[in-house]
């Protein structure tokens, strides 16, 4: 079983906590960590995007001149694609980008992600972490004595102090543990946790 060291608001050492090898330790699957991120990128896409065709643009009833003799090219409509302020061809059409991922490749690649900030020792927990009004100086003094870099903060009951606090640093993010994917996980590089999210993660997943 993986273990971590648990450290207070001051960046000091408070103990140490034992983690789940389910969870912490699982095999590192990277084609599951992939297909999740993509599919998650492709369910963010709005698909509003719209372009107007040679049928929805206004104008273009009439035929420029006529078809022959005039040492031009045939021309049918002004509306024509290869004309100014004419329709769009092929252009892009709202549509639908979602991508389902199946439950277990989900689970799969989000124990690989977890798994990967322990090994490679970008795992922090962090006991006490809680503030009785938002400070980013004493959050930024926090990630400086842990040595943390764009940060992924998970909190399990109320974190909007902290929140606060730490929307004004760069590349730091807060979230709710029942929030957690793995593109989150993997676009950032240190992941600070509280021993209850620890718990939490640890009833979910390690059955």
């Amino acid at each position: 079983m993986p273990t971590v060291k648990i450290v207070d608001f001051n960046g000091q050492a408070a103990g140490e906590l034992t983690l789940s090898d389910a969870v912490f330790d699982a095999p590192l699957h990277v084609p599951a960590m992939h297909q999740v991120v993509v599919a998650h990128l492709a369910n963010c896409r709005q698909g509003t995007h719209s372009t107007k065709t040679r049928g929805d643009v206004s104008g273009g009833g009439k035929k420029p001149w006529k078809q022959k003799h005039t040492g031009r090219a045939r021309q049918g409509s002004t509306r024509s694609p290869i004309w100014v302020h004419g329709g769009v061809a092929h252009g892009p059409k709202p549509r639908d980008y979602h991508q389902k991922v199946n439950k277990k490749v989900r689970r799969m690649a989000l124990l690989s992600a977890l798994s990967m900030k322990v090994r490679d020792e970008l795992f922090t927990v962090v006991s006490g972490f809680e503030l009785e009004k938002p400070s980013t100086k004493a959050v930024k003094s926090f990630m400086t004595a842990v040595s943390a870099e764009k940060a992924l903060m998970l909190f399990h009951a109320d974190g909007s102090n902290i929140a606060r606090s730490a929307r004004n640093i760069p590349g730091t993010k807060v979230m709710n543990v029942a929030s957690i994917n793995v593109y989150d996980l993997l676009n950032s590089k240190t992941l600070i946790v509280t021993p209850e999210v620890v718990a939490r993660l640890e009833e979910v997943y390690a059955k």
